[in-house]
């Protein structure tokens, strides 16, 4: 997230007829808007790793993934995102009124940077742990060279897998594994 524009008493349809003008993405939180800075090159190569290897091993299947230009609505915390990552199993996601924004992903991936992972971790985390549908919430660390799965288990509860460079990550919403070591290909040490 980035710095918070001009206070604008905006509603979620507002909002919505407002962002489809805009040139560069912007979340909203509860009325507020944050226009989203650039990514870098790290955040940028993870994402895209990430998301070729989801791509690849969900084609065919219900589950399509999409990357950071697609929004997802948060509708009990009145927030919209635009997450590194989402993947959506769910067949209202595929219907024309849902083209642009998401309500129902399974999975939610974020690339951490310095200046959002307090963020991704605390508050972004709790908003999308009100989604029902979500059944793992990705942290993925360049820095550390880790991966973190929060996965929701069966009464609710919210679990942490811890991935190391060197282990076989697993999603199990998705039914899909890969080396970590693919998803930090190309990202130089820091």
């Amino acid at each position: 997230m980035s710095l918070p524009q001009p206070k604008i008493p905006f509603g979620p349809d507002d909002y919505l007829a407002w962002e489809q003008e805009q040139s560069g993405r912007n979340e909203y939180v509860d009325g507020e808007v944050f226009a989203m800075s650039g990514a870098s090159d790290a955040h940028g190569t993870t994402a895209l790793n990430l998301a070729a290897l989801l791509h690849a091993a969900l084609r065919g299947k219900p589950c399509k993934p999409f990357i950071a230009d697609m929004k997802v609505h948060v509708e009990a915390a009145n927030s919209f995102f635009y997450p590194d990552i989402l993947v959506t199993c769910d067949p209202r996601d595929r219907a024309p009124e849902a083209s642009h924004v998401k309500h129902h992903p399974v999975l939610i991936v974020e690339v951490l940077s310095s200046t959002t992972e307090a963020y991704d971790r605390g508050n972004k985390f709790a908003s999308y742990r009100t989604l029902a549908s979500l059944q793992e919430y990705v942290l993925v660390s360049t820095e550390q060279r880790r991966i973190e799965v929060f996965r929701r288990d069966e009464t609710g509860h919210w679990v942490l897998y811890p991935f190391a460079l060197d282990e076989e990550l697993e999603l199990a919403s998705v039914d899909f594994r890969c080396p970590v070591a693919d998803v930090l290909e190309g990202v130089e040490d820091q």
